[in-house]
């Protein structure tokens, strides 16, 4: 029946939503990775950049949010709140589901240490912040496993400008100062070089190529309706 009917709203709202949280997530991570506040002006000073990429990071997390909640409440899929944040244990495309509860985990422990930052100490909370940069292409990935949408043009041309983004970004604080911390910085262009490489190499015989639905998890019951969605 649910099939019949075709998608609900709250499917529509799921996949917009994901679909602003992953642009956000890479505004937020391309901002970090840049280090936008070391080109503060006059005109931009330092505290309205550091200001943005807060507000930026806050923003994807609320829609990340109504991402999840939107996708627990369509019926179509067996997802509860559970899955959604304890990685692997759900029915439905429980791998790849599970990046998404990892990336959504990752998020809120960067949110919830920045309030605390104080207390915690600087150093902690360095560390704790990089794990923002771990959860950009955790979401990616759980974006291109279980979004029925994409093979879509336009969601794959989304998921090429953020990489593209991202990769710029490293470009540009890879090469600002260079050589200094030479190794690090060759460690993000190799790091950001692989994973592009990866979704190339991967994508066509994954979620592009025929059977996907069946080989990421999708349950036996559902996918005579997967092709309507």
């Amino acid at each position: 029946m649910t099939a019949a009917v075709g998608p609900s709203t709250y499917w529509y709202l799921t996949r917009s939503t994901g679909a602003v949280s992953l642009i956000l997530l890479t505004l937020s991570v391309a901002l970090g990775v840049a280090g936008v506040s070391r080109f503060s002006s006059p005109r931009w000073p330092r505290f309205v950049l550091d200001s943005l990429h807060r507000n930026v990071s806050l923003l994807a997390l609320a829609f990340l949010v109504v991402h999840i909640l939107t996708a627990v409440l369509d019926s179509f899929a067996p997802i509860s709140l559970t899955d959604a944040i304890i990685p692997f244990g759900g029915s439905y495309r429980p791998f790849w589901l599970g990046l998404g509860a990892i990336a959504f985990d990752l998020l809120l422990a960067v949110a919830l240490t920045s309030m605390v930052r104080r207390r915690l100490g600087y150093g902690a909370w360095r560390a704790t912040h990089w794990l923002a940069y771990a959860c950009w292409p955790i979401a990616v990935l759980h974006g291109l496993g279980t979004g029925s949408d994409v093979k879509s043009t336009w969601l794959l041309a989304l998921n090429v400008a953020c990489l593209g983004i991202v990769a710029l970004a490293v470009g540009t604080r890879a090469i600002a100062g260079w050589p200094a911390h030479a190794r690090v910085r060759s460690g993000a262009l190799g790091a950001t070089a692989v994973f592009t490489l990866f979704l190339v190499l991967w994508l066509p015989g994954g979620p592009l190529g025929q059977g996907w639905a069946h080989r990421s998890g999708t349950p036996s019951p559902l996918l005579a309706g997967s092709s309507k969605r």
